[in-house]
């Protein structure tokens, strides 16, 4: 059931583009495995070997830290609706801040959210897709608007000087923070 491939193609992007949601894991030698959902219209299909997707900053900085650690991360998504599918993205990845020099260049693929905080880069080792029969119909209702609404009522300097302030995981690896607000 299952079948792999070393690039994405077009039936896999088609797919990418209708799902409002995603899930990323990753994890590093003596830490937990971190396992996040995404949403926001955050996640972009650069080419055939790579992808991207923005991060807004919220609890803990766990992806940051493991990519800097280990560099594994896995992309997961699953077909909600019909037909059923799930379908990973397995990959090396890396964090870009808007201080680094590929910022620019990154930034350009999104609309950058209130409290964008770094977008996380992925090098394509191998992508899956599975039958996905055991995930249940459920239909997209919205967006949740609070993150981004608590964001855009904070400063930078609330907003960064907070994060800045966490140079460790919540495992106690580091973590690379943004020195300036995303433009």
């Amino acid at each position: 059931m299952a079948e792999f491939f070393d690039a994405l193609n077009d039936d896999h992007r088609a797919f990418i583009a209708r799902q409002p949601v995603f899930f990323v894991a990753t994890a590093a030698a003596g830490a937990r495995i971190n396992l996040s959902p995404k949403g926001m219209d955050s996640f972009r299909v650069l080419d055939d070997r790579r992808v991207a997707y923005l991060d807004v900053a919220g609890s803990g900085n766990e992806t940051n830290a493991h990519l800097l650690a280990d560099g594994r991360i896995t992309i997961m998504f699953c077909a909600f609706e019909s037909p059923a599918l799930i379908f990973r993205i397995y990959g090396r990845g890396m964090p870009v801040l808007p201080q680094d020099d590929r910022w620019a260049e990154l930034a350009g693929h999104f609309t950058l959210l209130p409290g964008t905080r770094q977008i996380f880069e992925i090098a394509i080792d191998q992508v899956q897709t599975s039958c996905g029969w055991g995930v249940p119909h459920m239909s997209f209702d919205r967006e949740r608007e609070t993150l981004s609404k608590y964001h855009a009522k904070s400063s930078d300097e609330e907003r960064f000087g907070k994060y800045a302030r966490r140079t460790r995981s919540i495992d106690g690896l580091p973590v690379r923070n943004p020195t300036r607000a995303a433009r």
